[in-house]
């Protein structure tokens, strides 16, 4: 009878490998045409793989490999009878690379993990995110509400710890953890990266946003943030030093006349970038929406590959954190990254009077081999005057 090769699919421009990180199917099981068969994860994001056909799965390649775009990890046999006792195991979250109903419904690590702890049946929880996705708030509820499905296990306790030992945890880097502190350490690498400091008087946005806020809110849906003020400086700045916003290929400099800015998320699996497309003609509102949106896919564990590609300047806060300083690192291929940090009252002269305004220390990380210091510096210098005279946005001057 005929077998159908199982090959790793494309998942975006640039990746050529992934990782294969979990089998959803075991060797011998039966499997149908566009059930959830293997996890892959990239560098970018995580994704489920459905089966090719209907049929019994037989593996070639063990989970944890490294595996190239097109290769084949296994094949499904249309004639085999399954094997005994083969069972799938539980799939975990992803993006689907082909949507399937299944597919849809694959569980989020931090569901899973509640789930297991609460001796909780995935299968019975209802999900509320996006195609049926059961989210760690579903199954916190529906632990709550008592609703656990009769003759469940309590869930495992660990096993004490004797007096004075030390104790250690060891587990396995995910793959796009992997992925993920590669490309940080070849950014690192490739690049001759700087970092330029200046630092932001707040009150003006700070009394912007103070003023105007709830009406922004009743009349968009949505929080007026700083990111969007940020957002805006940031294109300012990249219209009057275009080089910031290029990047590097071979012995050529590209620059981009165009302004798709990544907005740094941090997510239970690591920090993501996901890409604002053409900032430059959206207004506050579609900024602040934009960014609400990638936050509620971080939340569901749904960000694309295609929400990751494509950026040519990246903005990220650390302020949210508490950061005072840092000196971000570059997101390859592109060029520069805007640090924003927490806000911090502290004593400034103003007029030769010494006065407490709101402060934030920004940082522009930057690859000297495109940016020149003068440059570095004199972006941050227009972010600054952007910030600090607002008006000067809204009237394009």
């Amino acid at each position: 009878m005929a077998t159908v090769p199982i090959r790793v699919p494309g998942v975006g421009e640039s990746i050529s490998e992934g990782i294969l990180a979990r089998w959803l199917k075991a060797d011998g099981a039966a499997v149908k045409a566009g059930e959830p068969l293997f996890e892959l994860e990239t560098d970018k994001a995580s994704n489920v793989v459905p089966a090719p056909a209907d049929g019994v799965l037989r593996i070639s390649v063990a989970e944890g490999a490294t595996v190239e775009i097109g290769a084949t990890v296994g094949e499904v046999d249309a004639g085999a009878v399954p094997s005994a006792g083969a069972a799938a195991p539980a799939p975990k979250a992803a993006t689907a690379v082909a949507p399937s109903a299944d597919a849809a419904k694959a569980v989020a690590p931090a569901a899973r993990r509640v789930a297991e702890e609460a001796g909780v049946d995935l299968s019975n929880v209802p999900g509320s995110g996006r195609g049926g996705l059961v989210t760690k708030e579903d199954v916190v509820k529906f632990t709550e509400g008592g609703a656990k499905p009769a003759g469940s296990a309590p869930a495992a306790t660990a096993a004490p710890v004797a007096t004075g030992a030390r104790r250690i945890t060891r587990q396995r880097m995910t793959g796009i953890r992997q992925k993920i502190a590669a490309k940080l350490v070849e950014a690192q690498q490739t690049a001759a990266i700087l970092t330029t400091f200046n630092e932001v008087d707040m009150t003006r946005v700070m009394d912007l946003r103070a003023r105007y806020k709830e009406a922004f809110q009743k009349k968009y849906g949505v929080g007026l943030g700083f990111m969007s003020f940020f957002a805006k400086a940031s294109i300012e700045a990249l219209k009057a030093f275009p080089a910031v916003n290029g990047r590097i290929e071979g012995n050529e400099i590209v620059l981009n006349h165009f302004y798709d800015i990544g907005v740094a998320v941090s997510t239970e699996r690591g920090l993501m970038v996901p890409v604002l497309r053409d900032v430059d003609q959206l207004s506050y509102a579609g900024i602040e929406k934009g960014i609400g949106e990638f936050a509620k896919k971080a939340r569901e564990n749904a960000i694309s590959v295609d929400d990751l590609q494509g950026g040519t300047f990246t903005i990220t806060n650390g302020g949210v954190f508490g950061s005072l300083l840092s000196t971000p690192i570059l997101n390859p291929p592109q060029s520069a990254i805007l640090g924003m940090h927490t806000i911090q009252k502290r004593p400034v002269a103003i007029d030769d009077q010494v006065v407490i305004r709101p402060m934030m220390y920004l940082a522009l990380s930057y690859d000297h081999r495109i940016i020149d210091g003068r440059e570095a510096v004199s972006f941050l210098v227009r972010i600054k005057d952007c910030l600090e005279n607002p008006e000067r946005i809204l009237l394009d001057i």
